[in-house]
């Protein structure tokens, strides 16, 4: 007798980004044929050679088997499939209001390929209601079919909710470990979602309600960057007392049941620098606390642009010459250590900001890309080499702790202006 898990015989995958493609990519490994859906004909031709549009550690060999295997295969439309899984970017608009546009998008694009019988879920951190948006956006399409929340348990198509929770650098190995919350329209679109991903995930299926499961996206995402203000915040005091804040930290942490985080030089990627603001959106008298939160993190690149013009200052006094002539280079654009991620990045933001303070282009070195990022294309950067960097620039700005730039050793930066955002180079 065929169970839940195997009726899944073809998934499709809306957004082959770096949570789509991972996803379309450990699905096919457990031998279902995956139908992943982009709007980037250069990610679809890419897929479809074998190859990964991104840095993923190991996703190149899995997509690779997959493809070459025919259990993988890329598209620009939606085809046909048992379940949809829409994996869209969700930023938000002036003002950190919601951009449900990619979201609706890609609903009402997989409505004309629906059957009954079909499971679609939301796998992109939203707001809460957006899954019951998308039954109303599906319903408006496709009049021929029923859907959770005017036909209940009866409906032809099955809506749920189920946030990835992943870590850029090890998303193959947590998509399989992790637990995963689900929230389903109704109880048996819940069980439908839980026998999908059933399918490959190690970890605890855990059920819940569709506004409950997104809520708890937003508020695992919104957690971290309360506390990382908190970091940020001392850090910005303890520049100010005279004090380092690398070694306060340490000692407040030998407390048994103090943990501070580290403090950066903002918070970027796609999750916590963005979540927070939909819970603030919706909820702007109530959400106080993560209001905060999000005004210090959204401050701080400003204060490390701050830190480093005063570098800057510092070198021109002692050469003679004006600021604006000082070679300033900045380590990393990246949101996070390893990777080549950069939305959202604070790093970026600083970058830019910096790149109209001097005459001569800033020098920026991030290993994990190879080309300047359209962000910056018309802001006067040039990527360089590392090693050339340190001995070009007179004010060095570390913006990422990649693990290339913790090799350069102490006596390599005695004379040289740092503005270091990581704490690597302050012992």
């Amino acid at each position: 007798m065929m169970t839940p898990a195997h009726r899944f015989k073809r998934v499709s995958v809306i957004g082959l980004g770096y949570i789509g493609l991972p996803t379309a990519a450990v699905f096919a490994s457990r031998g279902i044929e995956v139908i992943g859906v982009d709007v980037n004909e250069i990610a679809v031709q890419t897929i479809n050679k074998g190859r990964i549009h991104i840095v993923e550690p190991d996703l190149d060999m899995v997509v690779h088997a997959a493809a070459r295997e025919g259990r993988l295969r890329a598209t620009l439309k939606p085809e046909a499939a048992d379940a949809f899984l829409i994996a869209v970017p969700t930023p938000f608009r002036d003002g950190h209001e919601p951009d449900l546009s990619y979201i609706e998008a890609a609903a009402r694009a997989i409505a004309p390929v629906l059957a009954k019988g079909n499971l679609v879920v939301l796998e992109s951190t939203s707001p809460v209601g957006t899954t019951e948006q998308i039954a109303a956006w599906l319903a408006e399409e496709r009049p021929d079919l029923s859907f959770p929340q005017e036909a209940g348990e009866a409906a032809d198509v099955a809506v749920a909710y189920c946030p990835e929770r992943v870590l850029p650098g090890h998303v193959l190995r947590e998509l399989v470990e992790n637990d995963r919350v689900i929230g389903g329209l109704t109880p048996r679109c819940s069980a439908e979602a839980v026998a999908l991903y059933s399918t490959f995930v190690k970890g605890e299926c855990v059920v819940t309600t569709a506004r409950t499961a997104e809520m708890c996206k937003l508020t695992e995402n919104a957690f971290r960057d309360v506390n990382i203000a908190f970091a940020n915040e001392l850090s910005i005091i303890c520049d100010k007392l005279g004090i380092s804040v690398w070694e306060l930290i340490r000692l407040a942490n030998r407390h048994p049941r103090v943990n501070i985080l580290q403090p950066g030089p903002g918070v970027g990627g796609h999750c916590i620098a963005v979540d927070p603001w939909f819970i603030v959106n919706r909820n702007p008298d109530e959400a106080r606390l993560i209001h905060a939160a999000r005004q210090v993190n959204d401050s701080k690149p400003h204060w490390v642009v701050d830190k480093v013009l005063a570098a800057a200052r510092a070198v021109a006094a002692r050469k003679g010459c004006a600021p604006q002539d000082v070679r300033v280079a900045a380590f990393g654009l990246a949101f996070k250590p390893d990777i080549d991620d950069l939305r959202e990045s604070p790093a970026v933001d600083i970058v830019k900001e910096l790149s109209a303070h001097f005459a001569r282009p800033l020098l920026v070195v991030e290993p994990n890309i190879a080309v300047v990022p359209p962000a910056l294309a018309e802001c006067g950067v040039e990527l360089i080499d590392g090693f050339a960097a340190l001995d070009q620039a007179d004010v060095w700005t570390l913006l990422v702790d990649h693990r290339p730039f913790k090799t350069v050793s102490p006596k390599r930066r005695d004379g040289v202006e740092i503005v270091d955002a990581r704490g690597i180079w302050t012992d």
